[in-house]
């Protein structure tokens, strides 16, 4: 029975349509087709620059996202601003510098637990589902409790990473602090390198997986597959 939804990260699309100017690809259409398509869930990954999903992106795509929407960003103060504004289903925390490519680590929940509090409380006076992005370490997790986040978002490159050299080595870790999450009352998503390659092997093993945000593997396999059977793939993959 398949339990884990799947929120399709659509920044690569507006990477694309970037690098051009225009329109093209159409960043609103591709999000309803999505959403057409099965996908139970839409994420952007709106950066100060704007290099990629731009803050007026943010504004259109929730007057259209039909499913659950989910902002993820480092939480400063015009991304405060932006959530507040907008009021997605979710905000995912993750701690970028305004230079990094992609997220490449988890917060460190005993050093940063103050700041995370403060913006947590922001975030649930709106009424606002709450994520933390973190790495696989059940005291990161023990300590995400603390701070009132209604889940952890787990780091999962590292899975990627490993999982064709040794599957059960690869996801081991990831499993220890899944079962911290649900001893702790934490929900569970993940994200990062999930794939069609790893994807059903980690939602086998990691239990009351709640949510996976995908998006660079999903456009790329979108190249060659299309974007319809891509995102049919994808839903096989979390059936377990």
């Amino acid at each position: 029975m398949k339990t884990t939804r799947l929120s399709v990260n659509v920044n690569k699309i507006a990477t694309l349509r970037n690098a051009r100017g225009g329109n093209m690809p159409d960043l609103l259409q591709v999000a309803r087709d999505c959403e057409l398509f099965g996908a139970e869930g839409i994420t952007v990954h709106p950066r100060p620059d704007e290099r990629h999903i731009r803050y007026a992106d943010v504004y259109n795509l929730k007057k259209l996202v039909t499913t659950e929407f989910n902002i993820e960003g480092y939480p400063s103060e015009k991304f405060i601003s932006l959530v507040l504004d907008i009021v997605p289903t979710q905000v995912t925390l993750v701690p970028d510098p305004p230079e990094a490519l992609t997220s490449n680590a988890g917060w460190n929940t005993v050093e940063h637990s103050g700041f995370l509090t403060d913006v947590i409380g922001k975030f649930h006076e709106k009424g606002i589902r709450t994520s933390i992005f973190v790495n696989p370490d059940p005291v990161m997790i023990e300590h995400a409790k603390a701070t009132g986040t209604d889940r952890v978002e787990l780091y999962t490159e590292g899975y990627a990473a490993n999982y064709l050299k040794n599957p059960a080595e690869a996801i081991a870790k990831y499993r220890t602090a899944a079962e911290k999450a649900v001893e702790m009352g934490i929900g569970l998503n993940a994200g990062h390198d999930l794939s069609l390659v790893n994807l059903n092997y980690f939602a086998k093993n990691i239990p009351q997986l709640l949510e996976v945000s995908i998006g660079h593997a999903l456009i790329c396999d979108a190249l060659y597959l299309g974007l319809k059977e891509t995102i049919t793939r994808y839903l096989k993959e979390l059936e377990i």
